[in-house]
């Protein structure tokens, strides 16, 4: 089958693989229709994250017709159309039990395309089938529910429940990111009085915009501090969500964030960050980090179902599977290109 293949930092290959097959009786095989590529893939092939080895099949979003069920799947049967969740879950260990899906302790958590094969293939191979899929409504959009598949649920639990948003609150979002962007569409949930989006792209700017940001902060020129300090007369935010993954938007955060404030980390790091305690050790903030437990996903496909949250909105360009490493190139070039979330198809 055609996958899309980790060979080392900046190093990716289409090519042709073994289709997988049932290892366990909870498994399940996926054939892909449709997937997406992520900011965490980009990490990935720039080598941030040491889990993923050479040869490994990339991806973990995406929707998918089901191929084979093992014996003890109960919940889908062939020919079942599904959303893949990114996270894989057990259902029973401790960890699980308490909704911290991403630190299963029975070989699950954020497995696709790191520890394990994933969805930028013709085929997948799902554990913990019953868990880790979602059956799709006949006539339902499955390109805006590839969207559900991690992009949402991480910045809703990442980005929104961490930071505790609350009505009223005045948000910085720093990074207009197709992450930070599903944080700005999650974040309204809880109507705080100011949404300010941050990042050097004007383009993400604008689309934060008409996503409902109320302010806009090109950091361009570096004086994103400054400017959100002047805009919030010089008290802060409420909650900075860092959604990018590199020291420098962490650093912004830790500037701007009230006394009393939220920090809360979605962003990918890569290297180490300075966390300035000798300013923050009394200004009574919270700072959370989170890799994403999907605890939230039926919720969240509920409201895309009820059009209440329309995440199509986010996706800017479409490619064949043939076409993933040209997907690559467009998705990491995002200023030049314009780029938000892509649909890769496998017809």
């Amino acid at each position: 089958m055609k996958s899309l293949v980790y060979h080392g930092p900046g190093k990716l290959a289409l090519e042709d693989k073994p289709k997988p097959s049932i290892k366990v009786p909870t498994d399940a095989i996926v054939k892909m229709t449709k997937t997406t590529i992520c900011g965490t893939d980009l990490h990935i092939k720039k080598g941030d994250v040491p889990t993923v080895t050479d040869g490994r099949i990339l991806g973990h979003e995406g929707v998918g017709v089901i191929e084979e069920v093992g014996g003890s799947v109960t919940n889908f049967k062939v020919g079942d159309h599904v959303l893949i969740s990114c996270i894989t879950s057990c259902g029973k260990c401790s960890n699980c039990k308490k909704g911290m899906y991403s630190h299963c302790e029975n070989g699950g958590g954020w497995i696709l395309g790191n520890l394990i094969d994933g969805t930028q293939a013709e085929y997948v191979r799902i554990p913990y089938a019953d868990n880790g899929l979602y059956p799709i409504p006949a006539g339902a959009d499955e390109e805006a529910l590839v969207m559900l598949s991690d992009i949402l649920p991480t910045g809703f639990e990442c980005g929104v429940l961490n930071g505790q948003v609350k009505p009223g609150d005045t948000v910085a979002i720093v990074g207009g990111g197709p992450i930070g962007l599903a944080s700005l569409l999650t974040a309204q949930f809880y109507s705080p009085a100011e949404i300010i989006m941050v990042d050097v792209d004007d383009n993400r700017l604008e689309v934060a915009k008409k996503f409902g940001a109320t302010k806009l902060i090109n950091n361009n020129d570096g004086k994103a501090i400054e400017k959100i300090m002047e805009l919030t007369n010089k008290r802060g935010v409420d909650v900075a969500i860092e959604a990018v993954g590199i020291p420098s938007t962490f650093d912004v955060c830790q500037a701007i964030v009230a006394a009393g404030g939220h920090i809360a980390n979605i962003g990918v790091h890569g290297k180490p960050v300075q966390l300035n305690m000798d300013k923050l050790w009394s200004h009574n903030i919270t700072l959370t980090t989170r890799l994403v437990d999907t605890v939230t996903t039926p919720m969240l496909f509920k409201t895309v179902m009820s059009g209440k949250l329309q995440p199509k909105k986010l996706i800017t360009h479409h490619f064949k599977l043939n076409d993933v490493m040209q997907a690559y190139k467009t998705f990491g070039n995002a200023m030049e290109e314009h780029t938000l979330k892509v649909i890769i198809t496998n017809d």
